[in-house]
């Protein structure tokens, strides 16, 4: 039967049906299992999606779909992350509401999503500017100010003129806006802060119970957290009455402390600093004020400094170190001042050897360790005075109980993570729900007048004083009793609890019902970019565990289950971008090819989880197998069972298919349904019960065939969507033949293949007897003999 595929008539007409059924729309909490999914939410620009974006929409929807076949029900929503600086940014140039533009790119983005047939429910659709959502996102900040973690502060902030924005330290580039050029300024700012250090030990240790995390990223956390131990100390300053707070991680290395350095903040810079060396220290500090704090700690940076002329009192030895101010020090972490033991430390050594300053080994390196550096905590002290033969752990244990005793120090734990800045000076953000009254004091607004909304303006750009936009807007900022807070919140906010809104989206009484939330119970499976390892995925963290900490979560972390997708790159294997002009919009390959086969090259293309290089001209092989299990559907079938050959295929793919689909290993998941489609277009007659299983295990991949072939040429009723997942037989899965590559000391000389049945012992004795294995075999003893089972056998020949 020649009848031809047409993607173009097929997608449109299955969309259509799917979406006037709401045939993805989750059941409300029942007996049912629960299975709930989410992407991380898209920012809507104004460029639309490129095909770097459904690699992890189109991983989550095969997932999905697997799972409601399976009996689960599914959650798997979709929505906007639209509150941010672009819109904004556009706003200034062509007087556009942010709003207006905002609408447009999001229906952009929800029509070409549609077209790419994934099975979101979008019910529950959520926009992070909506009002009714804006209301719960200020509900939930009331929830933190009066749980005490919150506060404001006046702290320096790196200040761009050019465009009047508050920059982040990542954002600066040799004292520079990095999106202008235009040079920064450091500037004392009023901003809220939010306590996220409250939580820090949490955010640490609950890492462990994420088994469903990549260890990468919880590395990264775990490195932006940043705990360590060490010993808080004071160093009497000579001729002086101040002290000099010191924190070190090693107090075993104190005797070989030759300098201390100041953060070019410290206020002690202005106490101690003598007249003879006031000039170049005030020069110095000026030449370093717009670095970023990433420049500044950077290890690869030459070290820099000035000597103030004062020095510090050892208390161990009483010797009197150097007061330097260098800018590799900084004041936001620790004490701002450091202890620096050249010898042991690799800044401190750089510095020590630029500025002529003294390096005193004090710990025992290995034999034939070369140079005046060593880093390690292996060795024992050495010219160390009382800790002299004794190892890191005793030693520093000795000189902590010494400080203690002697009132100059004490343990401390510190942790490198800082308190979140909640706060931009910005319009196009949420507006933080308080007033500051004209008798000083702060209230929150009540909940009853939530969303606190946005004024209407046509004047978007920040004060050049740093002020906000909206403190031009007089008649929203003036109350009767004082003046509503200007600054709003940042775009992180509307993404730190959207999982929870999508559980219980149309609820206008509360962000969520209790009920709701404990049978969806968070997120079972999140999926996006790496980037976020850090700040939205330890925003969303540390929220979530406020909140469970008030009663309002059922439990302590937000996503049991993370994976994260490679970087779908450029041809040439340079990252997509809009500025560089080699990005390929997915509506012109559906448009050729069709959404299924756009979805199963992206999934074909290779591990998920790694950078892979686009190549328009492969995407016609992946057309062409799916006209391949076209054509095997539309071929004469019979009702009578499958040859032994064919169900053995058949099970072997349930098998693998299912298998590889749990291990995202989606690549090789399409390989087997190459294997089965071969297999039933090289017959003549098909078994309409291996056809049905093949058009099972092809839908997640490409739906829109398979409820075609599902509906009018197999007959189906119902939708594919929630047919049943095909279950195999072990013993007919089991594979005939075992392939094993034979290595010689590590070099690979024979493949060959046994029965499965065949037995340890008989697989090496054949290996052994392989011509081209034996003659390396008998060049001298077998020392070892390595058997991975179904992999490998290798032999260590000496």
């Amino acid at each position: 039967m020649n009848i031809p595929y047409e993607p173009s008539k097929i997608e449109p007409k299955w969309q259509d049906f799917w979406k006037t059924n709401e045939t993805f729309k989750a059941e409300p909490p029942s007996e049912k299992e629960p299975f709930y999914c989410l992407d991380m939410f898209p920012y809507p620009s104004g460029a639309g999606l490129h095909v770097g974006h459904p690699l992890g929409y189109t991983a989550t929807d095969i997932i999905c779909r697997k799972r409601r076949m399976e009996g689960k029900n599914v959650l798997h929503p979709m929505g906007w992350d639209a509150f941010g600086l672009p819109a904004e940014n556009y706003a200034i140039k062509t007087g556009t509401h942010p709003s207006v533009s905002t609408q447009h790119n999001i229906n952009t983005f929800r029509g070409q999503i549609e077209r790419l047939g994934f099975s979101y429910d979008w019910s529950r659709e959520i926009d992070t500017t909506d009002p009714k959502y804006v209301k719960w996102t200020q509900w939930i900040f009331l929830q933190l100010y009066n749980a005490g973690l919150v506060y404001e502060k006046e702290m320096p902030m790196y200040w761009c003129p050019e465009c009047r924005v508050v920059v982040a330290n990542e954002e600066v580039e040799g004292g520079c806006h990095e999106r202008c050029g235009n040079e920064v300024e450091r500037r004392p700012m009023r901003q809220w802060m939010m306590k996220i250090t409250a939580y820090a030990q949490r955010l640490l240790d609950d890492l462990d119970t994420l088994d469903g995390w990549p260890e990468g990223i919880k590395e990264m956390q775990r490195n932006w957290i940043g705990r360590s131990e060490g010993l808080q100390m004071r160093f009497q300053v000579a001729d002086h009455d101040e002290f000099v707070e010191l924190y070190t991680t090693r107090p075993d290395t104190i005797f070989g402390a030759t300098y201390v350095v100041l953060a070019p903040e410290h206020r002690l810079v202005d106490e101690l600093t003598t007249p003879a060396h006031w000039d170049e220290v005030d020069a110095y500090r000026t030449a370093v004020a717009n670095k970023s704090d990433l420049q500044r700690t950077e290890m690869a940076k030459d070290k820099t400094g000035v000597f103030t002329g004062a020095y510090a009192i050892n208390p161990m030895t009483h010797e009197k170190l150097p007061i330097w101010v260098g800018d590799y020090v900084l004041m936001s972490y620790g004490t701002g001042a450091i202890m620096c033991v050249p010898a042991h430390d690799e800044r401190d050594n750089e510095f020590a050897h630029k500025y002529n300053l003294p390096v005193k080994n004090v710990v025992k390196p290995p034999k034939n360790w070369a140079g005046d550096l060593y880093t390690e905590k292996g060795g024992t002290c050495v010219n160390s005075g009382v800790l002299d033969g004794m190892a890191f752990g005793r030693a520093f244990g000795t000189v902590c109980k010494i400080a203690e005793r002697d009132k100059w120090g004490e343990r401390k734990v510190q942790f490198r993570l800082r308190d979140w800045v909640f706060s931009r000076n910005r319009y196009w953000g949420e507006p933080i729900p308080l007033v500051h009254g004209n008798d000083g004091k702060v209230r929150v607004i009540d909940e009853s007048e939530l969303p606190l909304l946005l004024p209407e303006t046509d004047d978007y750009k920040p004060l050049e004083s740093g002020g906000s936009p909206l403190d031009k807007c007089t008649d929203w900022v003036n109350t009767l009793d004082g003046k509503r807070e200007t600054l709003t919140m940042p775009n992180w906010a509307g993404s730190s609890w959207y999982y929870l809104r999508f559980m219980d989206a149309q609820n206008d009484e509360a962000a969520w019902a209790k009920d709701v939330e404990e049978y969806w119970g968070g997120v079972d499976l999140y999926v996006g970019g790496a980037e976020h390892a850090v700040l939205h995925l330890l925003y969303a963290r540390f929220w979530h565990k406020a909140l469970f900490d008030l009663g309002l979560v059922s439990g302590p972390e937000p996503f049991k289950s993370l994976k994260n997708q490679g970087l779908i790159l450029a041809e040439d294997g340079s990252k997509m971008s809009k500025s560089l002009g080699n990005t390929v919009n997915p509506d012109d390959i559906i448009a050729e090819f069709g959404a299924d086969t756009l979805r199963t090259y992206e999934m074909f293309m290779g591990q998920f989880d790694q950078p892979k290089m686009w190549s328009t001209g492969s995407v016609g092989g992946v057309r062409k197998f799916l006209e391949r299990v076209w054509r095997v559907a539309h071929k004469p079938v019979t009702h009578d069972a499958p040859d032994e050959k064919t169900l053995r295929i058949v099970h072997q793919s349930i098998k693998n298919v299912s298998e590889r689909i749990e291990r995202f290993a989606f690549n090789t998941a399409v390989s087997q349904l190459m294997v089965l489609t071969n297999e039933l277009t090289s017959l003549e007659i098909v078994p309409e019960a291996a056809v049905e299983v093949l058009v099972q295990l092809v839908s997640p991949f490409a739906p829109h065939m398979a409820e075609e072939i599902w509906s009018t040429v197999l007959k189906k009723p119902d939708t594919i969507a929630y047919s049943d997942w095909p279950q195999w037989d072990e013993k007919l899965a089991a594979e005939d033949e075992i392939t094993y590559a034979v290595q010689v000391n590590g070099k690979v000389r024979e493949t060959f293949s046994v029965p499965a049945e065949t037995t340890k012992s008989e697989i090496i004795a054949h290996a052994k007897d392989l011509p081209k294995v034996a003659k390396y075999l008998s060049a001298g003893e077998i020392k070892k003999e390595i058997f991975v089972p179904n992999k490998i056998i290798g032999f260590v020949v000496a």
